[in-house]
């Protein structure tokens, strides 16, 4: 399994945002180091906390502060940029990148987002499936496109550059609770990005993501979808112990909780589902309750990912969602527990380790006598020799 970070980013309204945005790729810089395979950034315009406008812009700083991590979008709402202007983009971050390039697409999460660029929250998704159609023949036709929509137009259009990657970079759908995003995902051969595996509605989904891509994929005659190529998205925060994690997020867990919950309360309204939002809960009790993160140690995150797989069949990457609950030095340090403990639990990287040493203790006094009897016979030679 592939590990990173999903960083939409939620930042509190009290903090200074300049610090923030600097914090944000330190904190990629030292995931990198960590061995974290890929980061992925979010684009919002409403909100006051989610404050990256641009992933791409973020990409670009990231990739000259990092060496091996894929650094990707997460995602690019396309419901409110002409396609040309996307694909360009992405073309161009490819290069810069080397080819450690996501393109994570998705029609866009808040409705305010959508209404002040004055699109009905009820056409996002016939945009984004507009919109991708054209990205991807952009992307990998030599012969120009021709489209008209009732929002964008492309005539005899071509890229002047072509993708650093052949015949294109990864690009993925976003899946929250509706099929549109598995759809999508299947009938273009597209990875998916569950960006909300642990909410109660978006966990109940994951049962059908797969199903919902496959049947698509059957449908259009695309390939079909890979597990290995499914991400799930959750936030967590750990520490040596559950006591010291809930202290770290005192720092800031409330502000966070309190606005991604009621974010999550439209998917539990469209699926008819109780919200979790309950004022009697401190914010801890919210999340541990609900299931819906970790605040513990690297034992309970890696429970947490078992519980995923479980729900979901099998996936290929889990992103940790990024967030402020704790302090900077706080976050750093369950990045490095989890570094250290989750992913060579999850990936079974110590297997062989463990395995010897439970040969070696198993076999301890029977191996001490040989070394014993050994040193013996090496004085007792020494000794002869002398004679």
């Amino acid at each position: 399994m592939r590990f990173g970070l999903f960083m939409s980013p939620f930042h509190s309204t009290r903090i200074n945002p300049t610090t923030s945005f600097h914090r944000d790729l330190d904190l990629v810089e030292w995931i990198d180091h960590l061995g974290f395979d890929e980061v992925i950034f979010g684009e919002h315009h409403s909100g006051g906390m989610e404050i990256v406008s641009s992933p791409e812009i973020y990409i670009a700083a990231a990739a000259r502060r990092t060496s091996r991590i894929k650094l990707g979008s997460g995602v690019v709402s396309l419901a409110y940029h002409n396609p040309f202007q996307v694909a360009e983009r992405y073309v161009m971050l490819d290069h810069l990148t080397r080819g450690r390039l996501i393109m994570g697409i998705g029609p866009g999460a808040l409705p305010q987002d959508a209404m002040m660029f004055g699109i009905s929250p009820l056409d996002q998704r016939q945009r984004m499936a507009d919109s991708i159609d054209a990205i991807l023949e952009l992307l990998t036709s030599d012969e120009p496109v021709n489209r008209e929509t009732d929002w964008f137009t492309l005539k005899d259009a071509s890229l002047q550059l072509k993708p650093f990657s052949a015949p294109r970079f990864e690009v993925g759908a976003v899946c929250v609770v509706s099929p549109s995003g598995p759809s999508l995902a299947g009938r273009y051969g597209l990875s998916m990005i569950s960006t909300s595996a642990t909410s109660d509605s978006g966990f109940t989904a994951l049962a059908g993501h797969m199903q919902v891509a496959t049947e698509s994929a059957e449908k259009y005659g695309a390939p079909a979808p890979r597990r290995e190529d499914w991400r799930l998205v959750g936030p967590m925060h750990i520490a040596e112990t559950r006591e010291q994690a809930e202290r770290d997020v005192q720092y800031g867990i409330d502000e966070m909780v309190g606005q991604w919950l009621r974010v999550t309360e439209v998917w539990a309204a469209a699926l008819n589902a109780p919200s979790r939002f309950q004022a009697s809960k401190t914010s801890i009790e919210m999340v541990r309750d609900s299931n819906a993160g970790v605040i513990g140690t690297p034992d309970d995150a890696v429970q947490q990912i078992l519980r995923l797989q479980e729900q979901s069949g099998g996936f290929g990457s889990y992103l940790l969602m990024g967030h402020d609950w704790a302090n900077p030095e706080a976050t750093r340090r369950s990045f490095e527990l989890f570094a250290d403990y989750v992913i060579p639990e999850v990936n079974r990287i110590n297997t062989s380790r463990q395995r010897s040493q439970v040969s070696f203790f198993e076999h301890l006094d029977e191996g001490r006598e040989a070394g014993a009897a050994a040193v013996r016979k090496a004085i007792d030679t020494y000794e002869s020799a002398k004679k």
